[in-house]
């Protein structure tokens, strides 16, 4: 990897494509419009200016020239596209590279070379070759320029470059570092970057802990380096030796592992000498100060009355302190940094405290532990640590962790923040997760409405689809407010392409069909995934009796042409209903003669069970948040914003094909959604399997079913020319035997909401009809009646009723009305 730097002017025009492209696939550090600089490689003492220049540099220190000699005459070929604009000489040079992409996929060898860079660039960069490009003529070039393009760290330079031409109240450059993560470490050699993720072992990672692993573990790979897991264990009143276990396997669910797994108590000897050092430099002080008293002096930046205790006398309450004295346990012992400083960190921070509970590794010989402000620097130094990595709520601490190395003159370290992750209506808090758990309100730590790491994989979210949302975010330090659309319409795109697709149908209410022309019962192969057959296969089963749904059935007209999934068309020749109106039963005829391109609706079905073809039962879950307030502050008390139902299940059948799946397996119910298998219960060939709906970035499966708008009346859509036979408008369908119209179903929505109150005094035209129908006339007052269903108010022509004439010299020709008898 090089160590060099790639500057860009995001207003060059042409762009330099091709360098940006094999920069970003190459992860080498780019830059936006740094001091107004042109393009430019610059690092080690060297320098490359122009696009060839920077291009040749660029595959020498990133090894992409590939088979040089076959390279070279594609970046000849690639400055002069560039500037061709000859319409002629543009489609000759295209027919050229799309024949000889016609079986490769890359120009030369087997992946990206600076020959495919250069030339992405150029075609890029030139509006006469998208334009001839967009016609489909050269499908394998487009093909071949379409790869490069979707590429993912392309697509995040790619948007780094929009930002930073957009930005107009910041710089450019923050707006490219705000989109990409390639600006890399600050001081960074390949080889010897170590990063570490400390964790306190006190509970189950979340969300928030996902981001700071898979960011440490990221720029350990980036540089070819190491990642440390250290277990920040100096509170024993919390840790539990559990809770590592717990942690590591989160990690591993996440698609993180450690290169080497430490504690902080592997340190406490270290740790204790060197507070013993600060303070025989005076550097450190004992204090008895009430803690209540001891925030009040911080606050008004007091010092406190122990701050002038000789290091020896420090020393000799120290020594109490670990001994674990009644005298000691009155003592903490404070850095003597500054009592009176801006930065509140700085004010003489607590180090070293007592707590008599054993620790779960120590046991019973220490009694005074170190603080987390601390041992965490110390720590950092002494492991080896390069680049500490922290979120930016840290960052007032940043020049506390520096002095306390300088103070020791210990080996400094590069500290990197990053924003903290944080998403609408959830809580990150673990005292108000634990709330959750001790109320019996969620099944556990693991619960999927949980934003622990257990929780989001058993909602169905990827560790790919999570590290690409994370890696989108950017080193940016903003802190916001992030909606869950966007992970999860990531998440989509990672388990769209391989989820095998099956059907179910809702037990409540469906309904028998028969089709006419079918008998006996016939099982067919068909594929898991009708665009990946890698996926597999699975079992149909066709049969003259199936199943649909209701809500399909109240869709269907009679001798309407539908589509039966993956079998065919049919005609449906009758419905039966009960009482209530519910439909019962349904006789088709197949017509698999049909076009299926040419109907409207295209419906799942399962053929009936019997003992040899058996339906199998399925529980089908989907989830609500927590809690109904995006935010909360710190004063809200959790218990006044908690959803009242966050739980939904309704009971289906499937087809015995999910029987071979393994709890974990995504998959997609198709016209349903993706969906995870949870668990499966019950004996042999009485199963239940229980799936969890996992959320596609949709508006309407990311909203919060607990503020649903109240459900308001929607006006009629506009209208449509009617087929022959259709009843007239206004009038009961049902009397003309033609089906209700299909309901539209709210769940949990609110009655309609209050007309607003009139105004006194404002003129308000007549009431609307409740299902409007105004007739009209064939030709202005006369001709015959047409009936026209409208929501508008009853107004005046602003013509008057009659037709209008026409006038002299109008232009139009006089003729006789059709309609006249």
């Amino acid at each position: 990897m090089t160590t060099s730097t790639l500057y860009f002017n995001s207003k060059d025009t042409p762009f330099p494509y091709g360098p940006l492209g094999l920069a970003a696939y190459a992860a080498v550090p780019y830059v936006f419009d740094e001091d107004g600089r042109a393009l430019e490689l610059a690092g080690a003492g060297k320098s490359a200016k122009g696009s060839e220049e920077v291009l040749k540099a660029l595959a020498d220190a990133t090894h992409s020239w590939g088979e040089r000699s076959q390279v070279e005459p594609y970046l000849q070929q690639a400055a002069q596209l560039a500037s061709l604009t000859a319409f002629a000489e543009v489609t000759g040079a295209l027919d050229g590279l799309d024949d000889h992409l016609a079986l490769r996929t890359y120009l030369s060898g087997h992946s990206p070379t600076v020959a495919d860079w250069a030339l992405w660039g150029a075609l890029k960069g030139n509006n006469v070759v998208a334009g001839i490009l967009k016609r489909g003529v050269h499908v394998h070039l487009a093909r071949w320029a379409a790869h490069l393009d979707a590429l993912e760290p392309v697509q995040t330079a790619l948007a780094a470059l929009l930002e930073a031409r957009s930005s107009k109240n910041k710089s450019a450059k923050k707006a490219a570092a705000a989109s990409s993560f390639a600006l890399g470490l600050p001081g960074a050699e390949e080889g010897k970057v170590v990063t570490r993720f400390p964790p306190e072992p006190s509970g189950y990672l979340h969300i928030g802990h996902a981001k700071a692993a898979m960011l440490n573990q990221y720029f350990a790979q980036m540089y070819k380096g190491k990642m440390i897991v250290r277990f920040d264990d100096t509170n024993p009143s919390k840790e539990k030796s559990e809770f590592e276990e717990s942690i590591l396997e989160d990690l591993a669910l996440l698609g993180v592992h450690a290169d080497q797994v430490t504690h902080t108590s592997d340190w406490f000897d270290k740790l204790y000498e060197l507070c013993v050092e600060l303070i025989k430099r005076g550097k450190a002080f004992a204090d008895d100060t009430e803690q209540e008293q001891m925030r009040a002096e911080r606050t008004e930046r007091l010092p406190s009355k122990r701050r002038d205790m000789t290091p020896a006398q420090t020393l000799a309450r120290f020594e109490e302190m670990k001994a674990g004295t009644a005298e000691g346990q009155r003592w903490c012992i404070r850095a003597k940094i500054s009592y009176d400083d801006v930065n509140g960190a700085l004010r003489d921070p607590v180090i070293y405290r007592c707590n008599m509970t054993p620790h779960h590794r120590t046991g019973s010989a220490w009694k005074v532990y170190p603080t987390y402000d601390f041992a965490c620097p110390i720590v950092d130094s002494l492991e080896g640590v390069t680049h500490a990595l922290r979120t930016n709520e840290y960052r007032d601490r940043n020049p506390q962790y520096h002095w306390f190395l300088a103070a020791l003159g210990l080996r400094d370290v590069h500290v990197w923040d990053f924003s903290r992750i944080a998403f609408i209506y959830t809580l990150l808090s673990k005292r108000k997760l634990h709330w959750f758990v001790n109320e019996g309100l969620v099944g556990g730590w693991d619960d999927p409405r949980f934003p622990t790491v257990r929780g989001i994989r058993r909602r169905g979210l990827t560790v790919e689809g999570l590290k690409q949302f994370i890696l989108a975010q950017g080193p940016s330090q903003s802190q916001l407010l992030l909606e869950w659309d966007t992970i999860w319409a990531l998440n989509k795109k990672v388990i769209d392409p391989v989820a095998p697709r099956f059907w179910a149908v809702l037990k409540e209410n469906a309904v028998k069909v028969t089709l006419a022309g079918v008998s006996g019962v016939e099982v067919k192969s068909v594929p898991r995934h009708k665009k990946n057959p890698e996926v597999g296969e699975k079992k149909t089963v066709y049969s003259g009796e199936v199943y649909v749904e209701q809500e399909d059935a109240v869709s269907f007209d009679d001798n309407e042409e539908i589509t039966l999934m993956d079998w065919g068309n049919a005609f449906v020749r009758s419905k039966e209903k009960d009482a209530n109106g519910v439909i019962t039963h349904i006789a088709m005829e197949l017509h698999l003669a049909g076009d299926f391109k040419k109907t409207k609706k295209k419906v799942t079905w399962l053929a009936c069970p019997t003992p040899a073809h058996p339906l199998v039962n399925v529980v089908l879950k989907d989830y609500d948040y927590l809690i109904t307030k995006k935010k909360l502050e710190e004063e809200d008390k959790v218990e006044d914003f908690v959803t009242p139902v966050t739980e939904f299940k309704v009971a289906a059948w499937s087809d015995a094909n999910v029987l071979d799946l393994a709890q974990g397996d995504i998959i997609q119910f198709e016209r349903k959604g993706y969906y995870i298998l949870d668990s499966l219960q019950g004996a042999k060939g009485q199963e239940t399997l229980e799936f969890i709906r996992i959320p596609d970035g949709k508006a309407a499966g990311v909203a919060s079913k607990a503020e649903q708008p109240a459900a308001v009346e929607e006006k009629p859509a506009k209208a449509k020319k009617q087929p022959k036979g259709t009843p007239p408008a206004g009038t009961d369908p049902k009397a003309h035997g033609a089906a209700a119209p299909k309901k539209e179903k709210h769940a949990g929505a609110a009655p309609p909401a209050p007309a607003a109150p009139r105004v006194a005094g404002a003129p308000v035209p007549g009431p609307a009809p409740e299902q409007g129908t105004r007739v009209v006339h064939s030709d202005g007052d006369k001709g015959f009646e047409i009936p026209v269903p409208t929501s508008m108010f009853t107004v005046k022509p602003i013509y008057g009723e009659k037709a209008v004439p026409i006038q002299p010299g109008s232009g139009m020709f006089a003729v006789k009305n059709v309609y006249d008898p």
